[in-house]
């Protein structure tokens, strides 16, 4: 073979070795980019998993947050709930003496307004001192009151008794943040041992006393029925003066003892419901030509309502406290404006009858002796007729007071006695 043979095949050999080269290079870096693209798949897919689980990770850490929320929420309404339902009074105050919480029971119960009552406890609750003294012992000594009875008195005087317990409010470290005050009223469970009490005492005195009232009438008896047999005309002007001032005192004396034995003997009640505004309205009618000879009135007014009882006893009550005002203001030369009014209580069933006279007035000291049996203020007066008053209305599970008239002048008689079941 020629040179130029020889150098052509060597041309071509070199030739095909460089595209062999060229190949196997071609191949790899199609191998290479085939690699590339496979990794960049799976890191993908990878980066897609994790940002799939981020995800549900933040939508469950959602979810969970707004369970707790409506949990708190919740929790909060409930412990709102459980506040505002206590039938107990509730005060909770901090350390700097601040009112924090006072639910309605408290407001009722203390007369306080609606609306917030920020401020110091003495200026929220000044109305009602006891409460303010022993919160302040119980800020002051950190000890817990417990069960302590108190008594608030309003304008009228009308007496609430109170059952308190405070304690140190003390927090999950252990320190104290506050005072909590806890009350409960227990004015009807008072009144009723008052009853109880008042009934036990007109059962005792009038056992003791009816047998002596029934001897001394005997014995007024005989001194009345010989006066009788005197004959006045058949005596001198002196005898027959003394005669005749021997039977009038006689006949006094055996009224005296004639309403005692009434108001000794054991109350037998004939009880029935009662139309309480029928019945003020028959007492009016009764004094007012009494009121009227004198150049006065006699009113009827409020609201009314019915009570189970005895209608003729409540009617004789009634009307002696009637009586008694327009004797008041006669023996005090005031023309008498007396008013029979209503008050009724549905949430406490009660019935509040007032009789307001414009009278003298009542001294404060004689206002509780003035029920006392033979306790009068009259020159004339036996003592009777309001200890019979009370017989009656404490009979009939009721209560009466001698309180200041609205206004300052003259006196009110309250009686306050439980609604009727229909």
């Amino acid at each position: 073979m020629s040179r130029q043979a020889y150098t052509l095949i060597g041309l071509t050999g070199i030739i095909g070795g460089l595209i062999a080269v060229l190949m196997f290079a071609v191949l790899r870096f199609a191998a290479a980019a085939r690699d590339v693209r496979r990794h960049n798949r799976e890191g993908g897919m990878e980066n897609a998993l994790l940002t799939a689980a981020l995800e549900d990770a933040i939508t469950q850490l959602k979810a969970q947050e707004r369970a707790m929320a409506a949990r708190a929420e919740a929790s909060e309404r409930l412990s709102l709930q459980i506040v505002a339902s206590l039938t107990a009074g509730l005060v909770v105050v901090d350390l700097d003496g601040q009112v924090r919480i006072v639910n309605p029971s408290s407001r009722r119960l203390l007369g306080l307004p609606d609306g917030p009552l920020a401020g110091s406890f003495r200026d929220v609750l000044g109305k009602a001192s006891p409460l303010v003294a022993v919160i302040d012992e119980c800020m002051r000594e950190g000890h817990p009151i417990l069960r302590r009875t108190l008594e608030l008195n309003d304008a009228r005087t009308t007496v609430t008794h109170l059952g308190v317990t405070v304690s140190p409010l003390v927090g999950d470290a252990g320190v104290t943040s506050g005072v909590i005050c806890l009350f409960t009223d227990l004015s009807k469970i008072a009144d009723l041992e008052d009853q109880l009490r008042l009934k036990d005492t007109l059962a005792r005195l009038g056992e003791l006393t009816a047998g002596l009232a029934h001897e001394f009438r005997n014995g007024l008896a005989t001194i009345h029925g010989y006066a009788r047999l005197l004959d006045l005309d058949a005596l001198a002007n002196p005898q027959r003066t003394y005669v005749e001032g021997l039977r009038a005192e006689t006949d006094a004396l055996g009224q005296i003892v004639t309403n005692f034995l009434s108001f000794a003997r054991p109350t037998q009640l004939a009880v029935a419901p009662v139309a309480m505004q029928p019945l003020a309205g028959r007492v009016a009618d009764d004094i007012r030509a009494d009121a009227e000879r004198l150049g006065g009135r006699v009113d009827v007014g409020g609201s009314w309502a019915t009570v189970d009882g005895d209608e003729v006893l409540l009617r004789q009550a009634i009307s002696n406290l009637a009586r008694n005002a327009i004797e008041a203001c006669e023996e005090a030369g005031i023309v008498p404006a007396i008013q029979i009014y209503g008050e009724v209580d549905r949430e406490a069933r009660l019935l509040r009858l007032h009789v307001t006279d414009n009278g003298p007035g009542i001294d404060a000291a004689h206002r509780e002796r003035i029920f006392r049996p033979f306790f009068t203020t009259k020159q004339k007066g036996t003592g009777l007729g309001l200890a019979l008053v009370q017989k009656i209305v404490v009979t009939h599970n009721g209560r009466v007071h001698a309180l200041p008239a609205p206004g300052g002048q003259g006196a009110t008689m309250s009686v306050t006695l439980p609604l009727g079941s229909v």
